[in-house]
């Protein structure tokens, strides 16, 4: 594993540990050259998953794309990384064992929503607003009325 510091090709591995209910594994590295020490994450990709935009372009699956969009949804509320980590988690797995090699951004944004609807619903408010394209407070207050209804039964 290349070094981030000072780009060296080997580092040795100071401790490996299972993750995330066990879906990946995140290993202290220390580089030979450098001395720096660093964490990597290894995980499982069973296929290369290509996400179909809106205007019929296509691009490659980015975990980390998801993982700092539900990130942002998410700042400043009471949520640990682990548990922001299991539900990009869960859903990269969604979108891997659907058996499609294809999957477009908005089936992706509903597997968010689901998502953030039960972990926290000011982080499904802020998504929302901007999945849904909110354009007016009214569209704020009609999605956070319904969302309290629904909490309600």
């Amino acid at each position: 594993m290349r070094c981030p510091f000072c780009a060296h090709e080997n580092s040795q591995v100071k401790d490996s540990r299972p993750t995330e209910d066990g879906a990946a594994t995140r290993r202290r590295r220390q580089c030979e050259a450098c001395g720096a020490r660093f964490t990597t994450f290894e995980r499982i990709q069973l296929r290369e998953i290509i996400v179909m935009k809106n205007e019929d372009r296509r691009e490659a699956f980015d975990r980390g794309k998801l993982e700092r969009s539900i990130n942002l949804a998410c700042r400043k509320r009471n949520l640990t990384q682990d548990r922001v980590d299991q539900l990009v988690s869960s859903i990269q797995r969604q979108i891997e064992t659907s058996g499609d090699s294809e999957v477009s951004s908005g089936r992706i944004g509903e597997y968010v929503m689901e998502g953030l609807k039960i972990l926290d619903s000011v982080a499904y408010i802020r998504f929302a607003s901007v999945y849904k394209d909110f354009t007016e407070a009214k569209d704020f207050e009609d999605f956070a009325g319904s969302v309290v209804e629904a909490s309600k039964k």
